[in-house]
C-alpha cells in the first residue's frame, strides 16, 4: 500500500493547482445542475436513441474538453496535437454510443423471462462494442504497446487487495442510506422472474457476472483509454480530464456514489499512470461493485 500513497503524494506535488480548482468546480457545477434538474433521469426517458446519443455527448464533451482548456490557459496547449484533438472529440461519442444504443430484442415470449435476458446481454453488448473501438483505434496508433493496460507485467496484488479492505466500512455505511438502498443490488431488478426458477442460484450468477462486464468496459475506456492513450503528450495531465469525464457517468447513482467517483477516478488514474496497467484498478472496482451488491442486498433484507 505504501507504493499507492507513494503515488498519489508524488501525484500531488506536482499538479497545477489552479487546473484542479477549475476541474473540481466544474465538476461539481456539473453535478449541481444534474440533481437539481434531473437530466440524467430525463435523458434516459427519452424516446429516441440519437436524442439521448446527442445530450449525452453534449455532457460527456463538457466534462472532457473544458479540463484541456483549462490547461491551454496555464500555457499547455494540448489542442495543437492532431491525434489528442482527434479524441478529446472522439471519446465522448464512443461513451454515448455505449449508453445510447439499443439492444432490446425479442427473446422469450415470457415478458418477465425476456426482460431478464435483455438485461443478461445489456452490458456484455456494450463491453463488446467499446472494445472493438478502441482495439482499432490501437491498432491504428498503439499497437506498440500493451492495449490500453491489458497486461499483468511488474503487477502486484497486495495493495489492491488493501483497497478493497478500506472501502468495506464504506461501503457498509452506505449500505445504511435510503438512497442506495433504492439503487442497489441491481439484482432486484429482476428477482421476481428468478422466483420461478429451479435453478435460480445460476440465473443470479449469471447475472452478476454480466453486471461485472460493465466495469471492464469503464476501466478499460477511462483508465485505459483515456488515461494510456494521451499520456505520451500529456502526461499526468490526462488525470483530471479523465477524472471529469468519469464523474458524468454516475449522474445516475446516488449523490454520495457520484461525488466520490471523481476523487475515486483521480486515485485509479494515478496507479494507472504509474503502474501501465488497469488490472489492479479493475479488480478494485470489480471487487467494489460486487460488495455494494452484497450491501443492498443485506441492506434491504435488515431496513
Amino acid at each position: 500500500m505504501k507504493v499507492i500513497f507513494r503515488y498519489i503524494a508524488g501525484y500531488i506535488r506536482g499538479i497545477d493547482s489552479i487546473v484542479f480548482i477549475a476541474c473540481s468546480l466544474l465538476t461539481a457545477l456539473l453535478i449541481f445542475l444534474n440533481f437539481y434538474y434531473g437530466i440524467d433521469h430525463k435523458i434516459d426517458n427519452l424516446n429516441s436513441t440519437v436524442a439521448s446519443f446527442f445530450y449525452r455527448y453534449l455532457i460527456f464533451l463538457t466534462a472532457f474538453a473544458l479540463p484541456y482548456i483549462f490547461y491551454t490557459y496555464r500555457g499547455k496547449n494540448y489542442f495543437k496535437h492532431r491525434l489528442i484533438l482527434l479524441l478529446i472529440f472522439l471519446s465522448p461519442a464512443i461513451f454515448s454510443w455505449k449508453m445510447a444504443m439499443d439492444t432490446q430484442f425479442h427473446l422469450s415470449d415470457n415478458y418477465l423471462w425476456d426482460y431478464y435476458w435483455n438485461q443478461i446481454i445489456y452490458w456484455p453488448a456494450r463491453l463488446i462494442a467499446v472494445s472493438i473501438l478502441l482495439f482499432i483505434l490501437w491498432k491504428m496508433f498503439y499497437k506498440q504497446e500493451s492495449f490500453f493496460g491489458l497486461t499483468t507485467k511488474n503487477f502486484v496484488w497486495a495493495p489492491y487487495l488493501i483497497m478493497l479492505l478500506i472501502m468495506l466500512p464504506l461501503i457498509a455505511t452506505a449500505s445504511t442510506q435510503a438512497d442506495f438502498l433504492r439503487m442497489y443490488p441491481k439484482i432486484s431488478d429482476v428477482e421476481a422472474v428468478l422466483y420461478t426458477s429451479d435453478s435460480s442460484w445460476f440465473y443470479y450468477l449469471l447475472y452478476e457476472l454480466s453486471y461485472g462486464s460493465d466495469f471492464i468496459s469503464v476501466e478499460l475506456f477511462f483508465r485505459g483509454f483515456l488515461i494510456l492513450a494521451f499520456i505520451k503528450i500529456t502526461g499526468k495531465d490526462a488525470i483530471l480530464p479523465m477524472a471529469c469525464f468519469y464523474c458524468t457517468i454516475h449522474f445516475g447513482k446516488p449523490l454520495g456514489e457520484c461525488i466520490s467517483s471523481y476523487f475515486g477516478g483521480i486515485i485509479l488514474g494515478i496507479v494507472v499512470y504509474n503502474t501501465r496497467s488497469i488490472i489492479g484498478g479493475l479488480a478494485v472496482h470489480l471487487g467494489i461493485a460486487w460488495l455494494m451488491e452484497l450491501g443492498g442486498y443485506i441492506g434491504n433484507l435488515l431496513r
